[in-house]
């Protein structure tokens, strides 16, 4: 709320507190973090008399300002908020705030809007703080070119290059952590420590990638899932990004660092002539003091709380790919659809080759019609079969991409994304198709369409196997740079598809995970983390993608004994226990399962619909361990009644004894029945189980939450690739 006299605005919600002083030369924010209690007159000016910091030596006469939208006149020498020229001129801008507003939610937080002219530059800002109920801020900025601010260089184009959401953290945040990847081993988790200079991560690629920073977090030192205070940014856009910490000996005003985002934007990408406007992507900031677990629980409550977030029990799926890959007929797939719906999957994704041309990654793309030679009655045979059988049917498709050997290609060359001088290499055999070009995309969002509603598709699993590289598009006097324009084409196709058909789901994927983000996620119901199905690798992955996405939104799919990706063997149970931590599916060939396989399978299956409703709606709870080689990861019921937890170790390690392990998310306060579900097999064990385990074995142990969460308890000695399911019920 607005202090007494209206200069200081204040959003709070679920213990957050964003304050921003609106009076003076220009805002800036007094805090960001814990929530200070219900705004006193005098507590908010001593946040204002307290922050201005000291005059330094050889510096500036006036204390530096860290605002809202930092820029060098303040004595900001760090990244500025806006970069940009006009014809080589106009790079000095100075904003001048001339409006702002506050609108409060009911629910907690409220939205701050403020409004501002900039007489070199000849550009009106915009600045909005959002907090949501859960603690969740969202930032978005926008410029419009208007020249009667600066009638002298608003003549000129605008260069705009970049315009990032910053805000000032404090002193003791003092460790930093982000992530890089590559294809089948997506969001590695790294850390350093925040020093002086830049940290600075930037996605060029036309996509995240699948070394994509995904978030960026500042905190105090050693924190962890459980513990810890941290300030994190995530940029919700599909494009380049760039995500920076930066400290500088004389700070950021009366704070130590500063943490950004923005979109990474390419030379001459935006020009913005007279009444143009440039819209940022939405910087999504989270505060939290119960350490990564925290943050994870605001923004998967606030995910879930959007309108169209899946609300149906998310089926089981099973996607042929890794079954038979590019070996497609009804002779092949009819055995794998009556084995599908014996072991209980609910819906079937046909995956790449059923197009015309498609029997390697060669041809065929940017085509979008049934193969005849391969199905010579289409594919309703197929889906007339699934359909029978109960289950729904999906269709793999990678709209954004073009084989040079395909109609499409042939027929209209210049529609490929690249320079006119000549095109690059390509990548998997596929060029991008140019789907910012009006024609292009039409064409394509037509066929598409079309074999939605030909086929009544449920689901489509929506791919992006390639980087841009020299993104550019080949029309008018110039080649320019079109990442922007061609993932603001890929939202407006997802848009007008879901617009068309309302009750299509469609999965993004990316060769896997390289375009997770939750710009992504605002049009699509589910997320594919990575094309790597071995579970050693799929349990880190995922445990790292659960910080930004809720368990129902990630595929999680049960692969083949030998790695499709890795080769590395692993036991079906552990495959099976590993995949119950999201939306679940199958991957491999059931039509070569032994009996004995295909019966553990199908209690896996009964399983998944049993614990659906928990995994899909509870709190991530991830136990701090110090031995690296083991994970108790646990799902607990958002009013603490069950939960769920897989204690896995994925290779070995030093210690003999685990020591008293600590189940977190649990009520201290309650006592629970906790049950070892052993029904996919027993886990090999190294020595025998603490005592404990074999009454959880034999109908359950009743134990007190505070021994649980609190003093912990000793666990199973696993041997590698070897995981345990603990139930917990709470007892009245």
């Amino acid at each position: 709320m607005p202090s007494g006299d209206e200069i200081v605005y204040v959003l709070r919600a679920d213990g957050t507190c964003l304050a921003i002083d609106v009076a003076g030369r220009f805002p800036s924010v007094l805090h960001w973090g814990a929530d200070l209690g219900e705004p006193m007159s005098d507590g908010i000016e001593a946040l204002r008399t307290t922050s201005a910091p000291a005059v330094l030596n050889n510096a500036p006469d006036v204390p530096r300002a860290f605002t809202v939208w930092p820029t060098e006149n303040d004595g900001w020498a760090g990244t500025p908020a806006q970069a940009g020229h006009a014809a080589g001129g106009a790079t000095t801008p100075r904003p001048v705030l001339t409006g702002h507003t506050l609108r409060l939610d009911p629910r907690g937080g409220g939205v701050i809007s403020l409004r501002f002219d900039d007489t070199i530059t000849a550009i009106r800002g915009e600045l909005t703080y959002a907090l949501d109920p859960y603690g969740v801020l969202s930032v978005d900025l926008s410029v419009e070119r208007d020249a009667s601010v600066a009638p002298r260089t608003g003549s000129l184009p605008y260069a705009l290059d970049g315009l990032r959401a910053l805000l000032p953290i404090p002193e003791r945040a003092t460790e930093l952590l982000d992530f890089s990847g590559k294809w089948v081993r997506e969001r590695a988790p790294q850390r350093t420590p925040l020093g002086f200079g830049t940290h600075s991560r930037r996605a060029r690629r036309g996509k995240p990638g699948h070394d994509s920073p995904y978030l960026l977090a500042a905190g105090t030192p050693g924190f962890n899932f459980g513990h810890g205070e941290l300030w994190t940014v995530h940029l919700a856009w599909s494009g380049d990004a760039e995500y920076l910490a930066e400290r500088l000996p004389e700070g950021a005003g009366a704070f130590t660092a500063v943490l950004g985002a923005g979109e990474n934007l390419r030379s001459g990408e935006v020009i913005l002539n007279d009444g143009d406007r440039y819209e940022a992507p939405t910087a999504i900031f989270t505060w939290s003091d119960a350490g990564l677990d925290g943050v994870a629980d605001r923004l998967h409550r606030r995910l879930r709380s959007r309108t169209g977030h899946p609300t149906s029990p998310r089926p089981l799926v099973l996607n042929t790919w890794e079954a038979v890959y590019f070996d497609h007929d009804m002779e092949r797939l009819a055995p794998l659809v009556e084995r599908a719906a014996e072991v209980g999957v609910e819906r079937i994704v046909l995956d790449d080759g059923w197009f015309r041309g498609r029997r390697d990654e060669s041809a065929g793309l940017g085509d979008w019609v049934v193969d005849g030679d391969i199905w010579p009655d289409g594919l309703g045979p197929l889906v007339d079969l699934i359909h029978a059988r109960g289950m729904q049917f999906g269709l793999w498709v990678e709209p954004e991409m073009i084989n040079p050997d395909s109609d499409l290609a042939r027929a209209h060359p210049e529609w490929i994304l690249g320079p006119r001088e000549g095109l690059g290499s390509t990548a998997r055999r596929q060029h991008v198709l140019d789907i910012a070009h009006p024609a292009a995309a039409a064409l394509v969002l037509e066929r598409i369409s079309t074999l939605v509603s030909e086929y009544s598709l449920d689901c489509l699993k929506w791919d992006h196997n390639r980087d841009l590289v020299e993104p550019v598009g080949r029309r008018g006097a110039s080649d320019r740079p079109m990442v922007r324009a061609q993932t603001l084409a890929l939202y407006a196709m997802l848009d007008e598809l879901r617009r068309r058909h309302p009750s299509l789901e469609i999965e993004t994927c990316s060769g896997g995970g390289g375009r997770v983000d939750l710009g992504i996620l605002e049009r699509t119901d589910r997320l594919w983390a990575s094309d790597c199905n071995d579970p050693v690798e799929r349990a880190q992955i995922e445990r790292w993608t659960r910080l930004l996405v809720p368990p129902e939104l990630i595929g999680s799919h049960v692969g083949a004994t030998r790695s499709h990706t890795t080769s590395r063997v692993s036991d079906l149970s552990f495959r099976l226990v590993a995949s119950l931590t999201a939306h679940a599916g199958i991957e491999l060939d059931l039509s070569t399962a032994s009996p004995t396989e295909f019966e553990t399978i199908r209690t896996w299956t009964a399983m998944y619909r049993e614990l659906r409703p928990l995994i899909h709606s509870g709190r991530t709870a991830n136990a701090d361990l110090a031995d690296e080689a083991t994970t108790l990861t646990g799902i607990v019921a958002q009013d603490g009644s069950r939960a769920l937890f897989t204690w896995a170790r994925l290779a070995t390690s030093g210690g003999g004894q685990s020591g008293r392990v600590r189940w977190p998310g649990l009520d201290v306060d309650a006592r629970y029945r906790v049950v070892l579900r052993d029904e996919l097999g027993a886990a090999v064990r190294h020595g025998d189980d603490p005592a404990w385990i074999s009454t959880a074995i034999d109908g359950g142990i009743t134990l007190p939450g505070a021994v649980l969460a609190t003093a912990g308890v000793p666990m199973p000695n696993l041997a590698p690739q070897h995981a345990l399911l603990f139930d917990l019920t709470r007892l009245a």
